[in-house]
């Protein structure tokens, strides 16, 4: 009974948050509202004379006027450098004329129905959301190419496709930080909070590795969370797909089909070998400028490769196939590829244009300060001051969407902090992970919150703004909670948070 009062309850309140959401203007023109916000408040907190103090640099902030003369000569002067230079942008062009080749050959479409016919159909969202999780080693890999086949993936098995993108979207973005390998924002963070740290400490040292133990855990934590929320809460709220888009069907492959995948497979292994043999060594071909893996080109520059391999594996499967018969059919799968991306050119517009003011402006910066200055003056117990963190954190995420960017201003204030208690910088890090990752599915700052609303067009026309917040948000809240009882839980029991990262901190 109470079950079912809940699940009415939570029912309407997501659909009125759809219904509310889709009222807006047309994503694109609400991006451009928001811009126009950004312009009034920038003069309003200049003439009000708004700002703080930098914990990262000591230098004073202050509301930027956009809609003074250095301003407006500013927007015009780089309205086109916006555009262009958005990161989403150039990242889903390169990658998409890599996918057309690969889509448009069959290649992926085979590799679908070989996956769906030997995967048990009962762990298929779990290997979504968890193939999601791990796909963030691999830059936007997941962005790009794993949340749209999961649409494909769900839509041939008669799920709704929405449901199978948003479980995917889930895993990449609102389980950011959790991994089983160490990513490029661990050296990252570790290098900010190293600096922040040897403000108490000048010999301190925090090392990338300082939350492998809790961000492990935590893959297989928000892995299950996923998976439930998908089918407890997303797919019942969704019901079955009525829409227009034809289901992919699920069927032997041809024995031409199977000759394309074994020489993928092949070419595949190649890459491999030539990858391996470039990353192994310890003066590799492949190692970064500082000889470290981590900072290899082939991770920094993945979508590149993505691009490169999708191609040369597309055009392999398409002539052995038989799709492919001439050089123009290869040209045409990217073509093909593109013609999806014209909502898209036009949304990204608008929403370059608010992301570059709102820096420009400095008010997500002293949104920071100020928030990060009231949680530092209260004075609480580790317990309910990492659950404020937490949530500040998430709350700072909405306003700003790089996690080194809010960690260079937060770090230097919660880390001393965190330190002064007692506690270490390795477990303020992790605090603020967790609060980082968690909103990335709803926060329009996020950089692909864009490109995901046109994901879900394909599929619903209708869909806008509300539709992905109010698909995501269960996440949001599930990941919140099971991922801070996950922290409590570490805590209560003392476990290190990585190598050589405990929980306490003393000089």
């Amino acid at each position: 009974m109470a079950k079912s009062i809940i699940n009415k309850l939570s029912t309407r309140f997501f659909n009125a948050v759809e219904k509310g959401g889709n009222a807006l203007p047309h994503p694109a023109a609400l991006f451009g509202i928001f811009a126009l916000i950004t312009l009034a408040f920038s003069a309003i907190g200049y003439y009000l004379q708004w700002g703080g103090i930098n914990p990262a640099t000591g230098e004073t902030v202050s509301a930027v006027n956009l809609i003074s003369k250095e301003g407006l000569h500013r927007i015009i002067l780089e309205m086109v450098n916006n555009y262009t230079g958005f990161a989403p942008l150039g990242i889903v062009m390169v990658a998409l004329l890599g996918i057309g080749v690969a889509e448009s050959s069959g290649l992926i479409k085979a590799a679908i129905n070989a996956l769906l016919l030997k995967a048990p159909k009962n762990s298929v969202t779990f290997m979504i959301v968890f193939a999601g999780i791990l796909s963030n080693t691999a830059s936007d890999l997941g962005y790009i190419l794993i949340i749209p086949m999961a649409g494909i993936i769900f839509h041939s098995l008669g799920r709704h496709p929405i449901a199978g993108m948003s479980a995917a979207f889930a895993g990449v973005s609102g389980g950011f930080s959790a991994n089983l390998l160490i990513g490029t924002i661990d050296p990252l963070l570790a290098g900010l909070s190293t600096e922040a740290a040897r403000i108490i400490d000048p010999e301190y040292y925090v090392m990338p590795t300082a939350n492998y133990y809790f961000m492990a855990a935590s893959t297989f934590v928000i892995a299950f969370a996923g998976t439930w929320v998908t089918k407890a809460w997303v797919e019942p709220r969704l019901g079955k797909y009525t829409g227009t888009v034809e289901q992919e069907e699920i069927s032997q492959l041809l024995p031409a089909e199977n000759k394309g995948l074994k020489w993928v497979l092949f070419t595949m292994l190649i890459w491999t070998i030539i990858f391996a043999a470039g990353l192994i060594p310890d003066h590799g071909f492949f190692r970064g400028a500082d000889n470290t893996v981590l900072h290899s080109p082939l991770l920094k520059g993945f979508i590149a490769v993505l691009f490169i391999v999708a191609s040369i594996s597309g055009i392999i499967y398409g002539y052995i196939a038989g799709t492919f018969k001439k050089h123009e059919d290869v040209i045409n799968g990217m073509n093909t590829s593109f013609k999806s991306l014209v909502s898209f050119l036009v949304l990204v517009f608008f929403a370059a244009q608010f992301v570059a003011w709102f820096k420009w402006s400095n008010l997500g910066i002293l949104i920071a300060i100020k928030g990060a200055a009231f949680l530092q003056s209260t004075e609480m117990g580790l317990i309910p001051l990492v659950l404020l963190f937490v949530v500040f954190s998430g709350i700072i995420n909405m306003f700003m969407g790089s996690a080194s960017a809010k960690w260079a201003i937060m770090g230097p204030v919660f880390i001393p902090m965190f330190m002064l208690l007692g506690y270490s910088p390795e477990l303020s890090q992790a605090v603020f992970r967790i609060g980082d990752s968690v909103t990335n599915v709803i926060s329009p700052m996020m950089s692909f919150f864009a490109l995901i609303i046109v994901y879900y067009q394909k599929y619903d026309d209708k869909s806008g703004i509300g539709t992905l917040i109010a698909t995501m948000m269960p996440y949001s809240i599930a990941f919140f909670i099971v991922w801070t009882i996950l922290l409590i839980i570490w805590i209560w029991a003392g476990i290190p948070l990585g190598p050589d990262a405990g929980l306490y901190y003393t000089k």
